[in-house]
């Protein structure tokens, strides 16, 4: 039996789909999806890498911001704290404020970590004689004077019949 010459034609363009089609699926077809998923993952990366830049712009203000004030707040502490020069200062305010002191002593200042930062702390007791008015009057010198930025008054127990009172003041200077 012959072929007819348009029946082989057929047969052959037959073939030649399928093979078209076998070769689409075995090739092509993966190749796409995997092409579909590299530019789903890109176009997820390029809207992270948007977001972490954002991010990454408000972290180094922030940073920035921080350091700013971690500066000044190393700028109000001093560097060391000199007992000479503190002593002055109490000194200059008490006769100011028409008190006596009943004595002064420095410690060995100690050291103290909040954080990452180091302080070295001195904590002194006041004993001072005069009238209530003047005591309060030194109290508020020792928190707006600025050579006492760094000063905390912890505590005052006053004797208003006795006229006197102990104030505990603790001074804070930066370590580095």
């Amino acid at each position: 039996m012959k072929i007819n010459s348009r029946v082989g034609l057929i047969v052959t363009l037959v073939v030649v789909v399928a093979a078209l089609v076998a070769l689409y699926m075995a090739v092509y077809r993966p190749q796409a999806a995997e092409q579909a998923d590299l530019l789903d993952r890109r176009d997820r990366a390029q809207v992270l890498q948007s977001q972490l830049s954002a991010s990454k712009s408000d972290l180094e203000g922030e940073l920035a911001s921080a350091q700013s004030s971690l500066s000044a707040s190393q700028a109000q502490y001093p560097q060391e704290i000199h007992s000479i020069e503190y002593g002055e200062y109490i000194f200059e305010i008490i006769e100011e404020c028409d008190l006596q002191l009943g004595s002064l002593s420095f410690p060995k200042p100690s050291s103290s970590k909040q954080g990452s930062v180091t302080y070295s702390v001195v904590s002194l007791t006041l004993p001072v004689t005069g009238t209530v008015e003047n005591i309060f009057k030194l109290i508020d010198i020792i928190k707006t004077d600025p050579r006492f930025a760094s000063t905390q008054v912890n505590s005052v127990n006053l004797n208003v019949g006795g006229r006197s009172a102990t104030i505990s003041v603790t001074i804070y200077g930066y370590k580095g």
